[in-house]
C-alpha cells in the first residue's frame, strides 16, 4: 500500500509537522476501526502493517512514546495485534495496564464480575450473532453480527437490566456495550500515560464513541483525529484506517527528521563569518545556518544548525530545473567554497553562480549587517527565514519598496533587497520569504540583512566599497604577522579565526562560535562555548602575541581588569564570563530545538560558570609574561593583575577543584591545576626578575612547595606516569604539562614515561582523548585536537620528531576545506565533533607549526 501525505487534509499535515517538534511526544490510538479495519469477525481484526511499522518506528525514537488503548481485553489485544513490545498496550477501555490485572480485583468486584457473566449469558442465550467477550474486569456484549432487530433487543435488555446494578460501569460503543466492575475511561488512561512519560503533547486517534473521553482530555498542542463519520470532539478527521497509517507515517518521518537532523552538514565544513563583534556560520552550500543578535552569545536569529530549516536560515543557490525528458532535478552541490585569501569573506561557487558573503565592518556597535552578493548567469533561489529568539516569537514579514521588514521582534531587523519580488508564506506562527532571480537579466544582486536597524534606504557607500573595507581590515592585520613557514596558509587561517572570535569592543574572546554542537552524535555532552573563559582566552591571546600581534592581548587583559574590579578578591574569579565581562545567567535547555543531528539537549549558558577551576591563574600570568617580552615593558595594571593571580594561588592552591575539563563531578586534586598554580608563581617571579618589579617574599618558597607536592602526590609509581589527580590512577592528557610547563625537565624519565603512558592509553590514530574515565556524564566523546597538539609538543621535547611530524600532518588533514577546526575528532566514525571553530584547536595548531618550523 502506497502512503501519500497529500491524501491528508492540508491543515492536518501542517499540525502534524508542528506536533513532530515537541520535546516529548505521546502517540496513542484506538485499535478496532483505527489501526485495524472493522471486520465481521472481531477475532480476525488485523492491524495494517504500515500502521504497525509507523508505531514501532515512532517508539524507537528518543523522547517518543506510543500506545494503543483498546476496548479489548489486554491479553486478547496483545495476541491479536501482535504489536511490538515497544508499543504500550492498554486494554478494557483503559482499565488494564498489564496482563496480571485480574488478580488485583477485590473479592466483591470478583463476585460482581461473575454475576455479570452469568446474567449476560442468560440474556444472550439463543440470540444468533450475539457474542460475549469476557475480560478480567468486564464483560462486553457484541451485536455486530446479529440481525439489527435482535441486536437492539439484546442491548435494551442489557441496559435495563445488569447495566443498572450498583458498582457496574457502562461503556457504549458501536454495536457493543461493555459492563465493567471497575471504572473504565480511555481519557483517564490517556492522562495516566501522559503523566508517566511526561509528554509535552499528545496525539490520539480513534473512531468509536468510547474514544470521545480521550478526545475530551486533549488540550494545548495536542491533536485528536477522528476516523470516519459522526459527531466528535476531535479537531481533525480522516476517512479510514489507510489515512491513519498515512498520518502516523507522516508524523514518524517529520519527527525523525526533526530529532536527527536532515542532512546535517559536516561540522568541519562549516565556515565562519566575522567582523570582530559577532559571527555567522555558513554551510558548504551557502546557507546561513547560525547567527545571533545583537551579540554572538545572544539568542539566535538563524538556528538551522541546531533545529533544521524551521529554526531559521538564509539560503541561496541555483534554482535548478529538471533536465528535458528527466523528471529529477540536476545536482545543486556547489563546486567549492573558499575564503578570499587573507580575509573573512566567503565565496561559494557553482558552475554558473557565485555567492559572496561577509559581515560588514565600521557599523554601530548594536548593528550587524550581513551582506550577500549573488552573481552569475543562471536562475537563483533565495529563502529568507528569520526566527529571532530561537524561533520562540511569531514573525511576520512586511514587503516594502526597499525590501522586507521583520515584525514581531524586540530588535529591529530588515532585509534590504530593492527590486526583489518576494513570495511570503506562513506556517501559522512564522512567515518566510522566497524568490527566484534570473541572474542573466538582473546582473549581480546585493542582499543586506540589517539587524538592529529599521533602515531600508540605500547605503551611503557602495557594496564594493564596503567589501573593500572589510577585506582590507583582515588582510592588513594578517600582513602584520610573522607566520612560520610550516603550513603558513593554515596558520594564517587559524590566526584569522582567533581574531574573528575576539570582540574588539570588549576585549573578550569566545571559546568557540557555537553552542551545543555535540561531543557525541545523539549524546548529551552539548555545551555553550560562546563565552570568554579566562584559560582559553589567555591561551588564544598568547598564540596571537607569538605571531606578532599584541593589541588583542592588551584588550583581553583590559577586559580582565574590568572583571576584577567587580570582585572582592582575585581568588573569587569565575572560570568564565560573558564577552562583556559580566557573570552568566543560569544554564538553560531549549526543548524546542532538536539539536545537531538529533543531539540534545541544546543548552544556553554554562554551568561551569559556578565551578572552582584553580588552573585559570597560570595562563593569565603566562600571557602577561609573553606580552611583556613582546613589547619590552610591563603595564602597571598588568603587574597588579599578576600579583592578584599569585595572591589567589597562595590562598587556594591546596584545594581540590573541577579542573581544566570542567567535570560535573566531585572536585579532585588535579595535577594540571597544581601545575598551573606553580606556573603562576614561576612566571611572576621571572617577570619580577626581568623587569625589576617587586615580588612578594613568600613566592619562591610557595613555588617550590607546590612543585614538591606535585612530584610527591602526582606521580603514580604503579602506573609509571603523572596521573589525572592525586586521588586515582587514571590518566589525563593535561598531565603532560608537568613537562610542557617546565616544572620538571623534559629529559626527566618520569616525563618520558608519562608521554609513553598517555600515548598508549589516550592516543587513537590522528587524535588524543582527554581521558577515558567515568566523569559523571553518560556517553562518550571524540579526541581533542588540543590534546593532540600537546602530545606533539611532548614528542618534540622528548626527541621524537618523526612521531610529532606524523601526528601534526594528521591534524592538518582533519581540517575542513576552508581551514577550520572544531573541538574534537572521532577516529572511529571519522567525523569532527564539538563546537566550531574552536579556539583551542587553532591555537594548538599555531603552536605546533611554530615548533616544527624551528
Amino acid at each position: 500500500m502506497a502512503l501519500t501525505a497529500e491524501a491528508l487534509p492540508a491543515e492536518l499535515r501542517r499540525m502534524l509537522v508542528q506536533l513532530a517538534r515537541v520535546p516529548r511526544l505521546l502517540v496513542a490510538s484506538d485499535y478496532d476501526g483505527t489501526l485495524s479495519p472493522i471486520v465481521a469477525d472481531p477475532s480476525q481484526a488485523k492491524p495494517l502493517p504500515e500502521s504497525v511499522h509507523a508505531l514501532r518506528s515512532l517508539a524507537s525514537l528518543p523522547t517518543t512514546t506510543t500506545a494503543v488503548i483498546s476496548g479489548r481485553a489486554l491479553r486478547d489485544l496483545a495476541t491479536l495485534s501482535r504489536l511490538p513490545a515497544e508499543v504500550h498496550l492498554v486494554g478494557s477501555h483503559g482499565s488494564e495496564f498489564d496482563v496480571g490485572f485480574v488478580h488485583e480485583l477485590d473479592p466483591e468486584a470478583t463476585q460482581l464480575r461473575t454475576s455479570l457473566q452469568r446474567t449476560l449469558q442468560d440474556l444472550t442465550r439463543g440470540k444468533r450473532g450475539v457474542k460475549l467477550e469476557a475480560k478480567p474486569a468486564s464483560v462486553a456484549v457484541h451485536v455486530r453480527g446479529a440481525d439489527p432487530e435482535v441486536g437492539e433487543q439484546v442491548l435494551d435488555s442489557v441496559r435495563s437490566g445488569p447495566a443498572t446494578w450498583e458498582g457496574v460501569h457502562v461503556t457504549d460503543g458501536k454495536a457493543v456495550v461493555e459492563l465493567a466492575v471497575v471504572a473504565t475511561d480511555k481519557g483517564n488512561a490517556l492522562e495516566a500515560l501522559r503523566h508517566q512519560v511526561g509528554a509535552t503533547a499528545t496525539l490520539f486517534l480513534g473512531d468509536d464513541v468510547t474514544d470521545e473521553k480521550a478526545f475530551a482530555r486533549l488540550h494545548g498542542p495536542d491533536i485528536g483525529i477522528k476516523i470516519g463519520e459522526g459527531e466528535s470532539l476531535a479537531t481533525h478527521r480522516v476517512t479510514d484506517t489507510t489515512d491513519v497509517a498515512t498520518a502516523l507515517a507522516v508524523l514518524m518521518e517529520e519527527r525523525r527528521t526533526w530529532l536527527y537532523g536532515e542532512q546535517a552538514p559536516a561540522i568541519e565544513r562549516i565556515s565562519m563569518l566575522a567582523n570582530e563583534r559577532t559571527v555567522g556560520m555558513l554551510t558548504p552550500d551557502a546557507r546561513v545556518t547560525w547567527m545571533c543578535h545583537p551579540g554572538p552569545d545572544s539568542s539566535a536569529v538563524f538556528a538551522d544548525l541546531l533545529g533544521g530549516p524551521s529554526a531559521g536560515h538564509f539560503s541561496v543557490g541555483p534554482d535548478i530545473q529538471p533536465e528535458a525528458g528527466n523528471g529529477s532535478p540536476r545536482s545543486t552541490l556547489p563546486l567549492g567554497q573558499r575564503y578570499v585569501p587573507g580575509t573573512m569573506t566567503v565565496e561559494t561557487r557553482w558552475s554558473r553562480l557565485l555567492v559572496t558573503d561577509y559581515l560588514e565592518h565600521d557599523t554601530e556597535s548594536h548593528n550587524t549587517n550581513l551582506i550577500r552578493t549573488i552573481s552569475g548567469n543562471t536562475r537563483a533561489f533565495v529563502e529568507f527565514v528569520p526566527r529571532p529568539e530561537f524561533g520562540q516569537v511569531p514573525v511576520r514579514l512586511a514587503p516594502e519598496a526597499g525590501g522586507l521588514r521583520v515584525l514581531g521582534t524586540s530588535e529591529p531587523m530588515v532585509l534590504y533587497s530593492p527590486g526583489v519580488q518576494w513570495e511570503i508564506t506562513s506556517d501559522g506562527m512564522h512567515e518566510s520569504a522566497r524568490t527566484t532571480l534570473d541572474m542573466s537579466e538582473t546582473g549581480p544582486v546585493v542582499l543586506e540583512m540589517r539587524c538592529g536597524s529599521e533602515d531600508l534606504a540605500d547605503s551611503e557607500r557602495t557594496e564594493s566599497q564596503r567589501r573593500a573595507v572589510a577585506d582590507s581590515y583582515w588582510s592588513d592585520w594578517l600582513n602584520s604577522l610573522t607566520l612560520p613557514p610550516r603550513e603558513s596558509d593554515l596558520v594564517a587561517r587559524s590566526a584569522l579565526t582567533l581574531r574573528g572570535l575576539w570582540n574588539s569592543d570588549t576585549g573578550g574572546i569566545m571559546a568557540a562560535g557555537t553552542t551545543s554542537l555535540p561531543e557525541e552524535i545523539g549524546g548529551v555532552r552539548n555545551w555553550d562555548y560562546r563565552y570568554c573563559w579566562l584559560r582559553d582566552g589567555a591561551m588564544s591571546m598568547q598564540a596571537l602575541v607569538s605571531l606578532g600581534s599584541t593589541v588583542e592581548a592588551e584588550g583581553f587583559l583590559d577586559w580582565l581588569h574590568g572583571v576584577m574590579e567587580s570582585l572582592p578578591g582575585p581568588e573569587r574569579l569565575h572560570p568564565l564570563y560573558s564577552l562583556g565581562g559580566t557573570s552568566l545567567g543560569p544554564e538553560a535547555v531549549l526543548d524546542s530545538l532538536p539539536g545537531y543531528a538529533g543531539s540534545r539537549p541544546v543548552r544556553v549558558g554554562n554551568l561551569a560558570d559556578q565551578q572552582v577551576q584553580l588552573d585559570v591563574f597560570g595562563p593569565v600570568v603566562e600571557l602577561a609574561a609573553h606580552l611583556a617580552a613582546a613589547t619590552g615593558t610591563v603595564r602597571d595594571a598588568d603587574w597588579e593583575l599578576v600579583r592578584g593571580m599569585a595572591e589567589a594561588v597562595s590562598r587556594r592552591w591546596f584545594e581540590p577543584d573541577h579542573g581544566i575539563w570542567e567535570e560535573r563531578d566531585v572536585p579532585r586534586h588535579h595535577v594540571y591545576s597544581k601545575v598551573m598554580c606553580w606556573v603562576t608563581l614561576d612566571r611572576a617571579l621571572k617577570m619580577a626578575d626581568t623587569y625589576g618589579l617587586p615580588a612578594e617574599p613568600g613566592w619562591t618558597q610557595l613555588r617550590d612547595q607546590i612543585a614538591h607536592d606535585v612530584l610527591k602526590n602526582g606521580w603514580h609509581p604503579d602506573v609509571q606516569a603523572f596521573t589525572t589527580a592525586y586521588e586515582g590512577s587514571d590518566l589525563d592528557a593535561a598531565s603532560l604539562y608537568v613537562g610542557l610547563s617546565g616544572l620538571i625537565d623534559p629529559s626527566d624519565e618520569r616525563f618520558h614515561a608519562t608521554v609513553t603512558a598517555i600515548e598508549s592509553e589516550l592516543r587513537s590514530g590522528s587524535t588524543v582523548y582527554r581521558y577515558r574515565r567515568e566523569d559523571g556524564l553518560p556517553g562518550n566523546e571524540g579526541g581533542f585536537h588540543l590534546c593532540a597538539t600537546w602530545l606533539i609538543e611532548a614528542y618534540l621535547l622528548t626527541g621524537r620528531r618523526t612521531e610529532a611530524e606524523e601526528l601534526f600532518q594528521q591534524i592538518v588533514d582533519n581540517a575542513g576545506p576552508t581551514g577550520l577546526l572544531p573541538e574534537e575528532y572521532d577516529p572511529i566514525a571519522e567525523r569532527s565533533l564539538g563546537n566550531h571553530p574552536q579556539a583551542y584547536s587553532h591555537l594548538g595548531l599555531i603552536r605546533c607549526a611554530q615548533l616544527l618550523s624551528l
